[in-house]
């Protein structure tokens, strides 16, 4: 199984990430079940914090900003669940702001 996969609390494999927020998205008119949620830019990013992969969209619900490191996850459903929104059209959720990664390379 993949480092990026772990175990949700139900049971059912869910794709988390972790991610740097890189900027942030307005939009004025967007789906109901969106309104009042906050849009970033999410870079993922490897263990030694380079970027990985493609930048994505991703819905928060824990009030993080630019530049922080960020917990994602993805898979639409999970996303949605994280987000307390079953159903909402959402491919990835800021679910968690990181305040330290260690490794046992890293030496901690």
């Amino acid at each position: 199984m993949p480092a990026s996969w772990a175990s949700s609390i139900t049971g059912i494999a869910t794709n988390m990430q972790i991610a740097r927020v890189v900027g942030t998205v307005v939009a004025t008119q967007k789906h109901r079940t969106f309104e009042g949620g906050k849009l970033l830019l999410v870079q993922p990013l490897t263990l030694d914090d380079q970027p990985r992969g493609a930048t994505l969209l991703a819905v928060d619900s824990v009030g993080a900003g630019v530049h922080e490191k960020v917990l994602i996850v993805l898979e639409g459903r999970a996303a949605g669940e994280a987000l307390g929104r079953k159903g909402a059209p959402v491919d990835a959720a800021v679910i968690g702001i990181i305040d330290r990664v260690d490794t046992e390379s890293s030496g901690s």
